[in-house]
C-alpha cells in the first residue's frame, strides 16, 4: 500500500513539475522579447529578397488594388494599421498563402484562382492576418528553429541559415493552439467586418475529400489540420450570430480581378 501511494505522490510531483514548467515565460525569461524587432526585421527582409529573386511578384495595380481592398477593410474594422501590414503577391500556381516575421504576407496567384468568391480570400487573408497579429510566426521560429538560431541571427552569425526559414513558414502548419487562435481570430476579424465566414468552412471542407491529388495541390489546405473540423466549429460559431452580411467587393469587379490573374498565370505557364 505505501508503494502505491509513493508511486501516485510522485506522479503527481512529476505532473506539478511539467505543469509549472509550462507556465514560465521562458521567451522572456531568455530576453527573446528584446531581440523580436530586429529579428523579425532581418528574416523579413532576407526572406522578401530570396522570394522576389525565385518568383515572379505581381506588381499590377488592379490586382494589388483588390488585395489592398480586402486586407484594408479587415484591419480598419479590426484597429489593426494596416499600412504596416506588407503584402507580396507572387505569380505560382500552387494553391497557398502563408505569414511572415515582420507583418508580411505571401498570397499566391494558384490560391486566388482557387476561392470562387472574395469571402472565400477574405476568409484565408484574415487566417494569416491573425497568425501575424497574434505573432505566431515568432513563435513558431522560435519553436522549430530554435531560441539560440534567433541569438545568432540577431548577431549577424546566422546569415546562412535564414535561407531555409521560408521553407519553414511556408511548408509547415502551426501547432494546434496557434491554429484555433488564428480560425478564432480570423472569424472575429469577419464578423466584425460583416463578411460571410462560411466561404472559409466551405474551403476547409475541401482538404476532407478523400482525393489525395487534390489535396497535395492545396498546399495551403494540406499543412492544416483537421479541417473538417474547423469548418465545423466555424459552422457552428455562425449560427448563434444573427447578422447580415456584405459584399466585399462587386462581383463585375471579383470577376475582372480573376480573370486579370489568370491571364498573368497563362502568360507564366507560356
Amino acid at each position: 500500500m505505501k508503494i502505491v501511494i509513493r508511486f501516485f505522490l510522485l506522479l503527481l510531483f512529476f505532473i506539478c513539475f511539467w505543469f509549472g514548467l509550462s507556465q514560465i515565460n521562458w521567451m522572456q525569461i531568455l530576453q527573446v522579447e528584446k531581440v523580436t524587432d530586429s529579428t523579425e526585421e532581418k528574416i523579413a527582409e532576407v526572406i522578401r529578397n530570396s522570394i522576389e529573386r525565385s518568383e515572379e511578384i505581381i506588381r499590377d495595380k488592379e490586382i494589388k488594388d483588390v488585395i489592398d481592398s480586402i486586407v484594408h477593410k479587415i484591419a480598419n474594422k479590426n484597429r489593426i494599421d494596416a499600412n504596416e501590414l506588407n503584402i507580396l503577391i507572387v505569380n505560382n500556381p500552387q494553391v497557398n498563402a502563408f505569414a511572415l516575421p515582420d507583418k508580411h504576407m505571401v498570397i499566391f496567384t494558384g490560391l486566388i484562382e482557387a476561392c470562387e468568391n472574395p469571402e472565400t480570400l477574405s476568409g484565408v487573408i484574415a487566417h494569416e492576418l491573425a497568425h501575424i497579429e497574434l505573432n505566431h510566426v515568432m513563435k513558431k521560429l522560435a519553436k522549430e528553429v530554435g531560441i539560440s538560431v534567433l541569438f545568432s541571427i540577431t548577431s549577424n552569425t546566422g546569415g546562412e541559415v535564414l535561407g531555409e526559414v521560408t521553407k519553414t513558414l511556408s511548408s509547415s502548419a502551426y501547432d494546434r493552439t496557434l491554429e484555433e487562435e488564428a480560425d478564432e481570430n480570423a472569424l472575429r476579424y469577419l464578423l466584425n467586418t460583416n463578411i460571410d465566414p462560411e466561404p472559409l468552412a466551405e474551403f476547409f471542407y475541401k482538404l476532407s475529400l478523400d482525393e489525395p491529388e487534390f489535396a497535395s495541390k492545396f498546399q495551403w489546405l494540406s499543412t492544416h489540420p483537421d479541417s473538417k473540423e474547423r469548418a465545423k466549429n466555424i459552422l457552428n460559431e455562425i449560427k448563434q450570430e444573427n447578422q447580415s452580411y456584405e459584399s466585399v467587393i462587386s462581383n463585375k469587379t471579383w470577376d475582372l480581378f480573376k480573370d486579370k490573374v489568370s491571364s498573368k498565370t497563362e502568360q507564366e505557364n507560356f
